[in-house]
């Protein structure tokens, strides 16, 4: 930076609606909503609001998991929030996440609707309720947790730190990328490490920690994240690389990415979800098309 562009902060911060580049038109100070307007409802007992970002992504590689293990119960409809749109501020959405944020879970099994928001949350919600895809003993059950919430502290300097001042920021500036990538290149040394002498974040058991840390951690590897593989030179973290290749094959993991996304290649789109068969009907329409 030049001493003409370094930045003094006034006494009392003001918003500048119109800072922020790419996300500037749906990041405000203000919680609540903004506009009436209901969710839609389908016939499942679960009902998730999504989009298939990296937080989203958990959410639904979670519950078809659970159908891949013949868990009928877990059925769900799925709906897309067009969070560039706003829609996540809208009276619906804001009633069962308060902050906002994508994902957002309602069960109607319970004796009154249970909202569960947090992408975190969700995950221990879904496998306490299922009893599956979390270690059944304490003290491995513990781990499990620890890195459940490693992701959970951690994916905001790789997401809201690195990825926004690297891909997103409408100015480019050295230090917030210096600073961040440092961190995000820590936190994949810290992966690195313990991907060494485990098969799965939680030893040879694919769990919830698999599920939460995947969709952030593997995509960056692999390059489908941030297009920053290359400037984070993740090919020298081969074990990481070797966990998220062997996740990505796993076809409710497959079928899980499709839900909610609505840009990129035209066959990994399934901007709804309701029946499995949706997939094949999703498949058809764009190979028709």
């Amino acid at each position: 930076m030049t001493k003409d562009s370094q930045y003094t902060p006034p006494k009392v911060w003001k918003w500048v609606s119109k800072n922020g580049g790419e996300f500037a038109q749906v990041n405000r100070p203000t919680a609540g909503a903004t506009h009436e307007k209901n969710l839609p409802l389908g016939k499942h007992s679960l009902q998730l609001y999504s989009l298939a970002t990296p937080n989203g992504v958990k959410v639904t590689v979670m519950l078809e998991e659970l159908l891949a293990l013949g868990i009928k119960e877990a059925e769900y409809d799925a709906y897309p929030i067009r969070i560039r749109n706003g829609e996540q501020f809208s009276s619906g959405f804001v009633q069962v996440n308060p902050n906002s944020k994508i994902p957002a879970l309602l069960d109607y099994s319970t004796n009154e609707p249970t909202r569960i928001f947090e992408s975190g949350a969700i995950l221990l919600y879904l496998s306490e309720k299922f009893n599956a895809l979390i270690p059944k003993n304490l003290e491995k059950r513990a781990e499990c947790y620890s890195w459940l919430f490693w992701q959970m502290g951690s994916a905001p300097y790789l997401g809201g730190g690195f990825g926004h001042f690297y891909k997103y920021a409408p100015e480019k500036f050295q230090y917030p990328i210096d600073r961040f990538t440092m961190e995000v290149k820590r936190q994949l040394d810290v992966l690195e490490q313990h991907l060494k002498d485990n098969r799965y974040i939680c030893a040879e058991d694919y769990s919830i920690a698999d599920i939460a840390i995947w969709p952030w951690y593997g995509a960056l590897a692999m390059n489908r994240l941030y297009d920053a593989a290359e400037f984070l030179n993740a090919k020298s973290y081969v074990n990481v690389l070797r966990w998220a290749h062997e996740i990505d094959l796993r076809k409710a993991v497959q079928r899980g990415r499709k839900v909610n996304r609505l840009g990129g290649k035209l066959n990994e789109q399934l901007h709804e979800r309701h029946d499995a068969i949706d997939f094949d009907l999703n498949t058809q329409d764009k190979i028709s098309s």
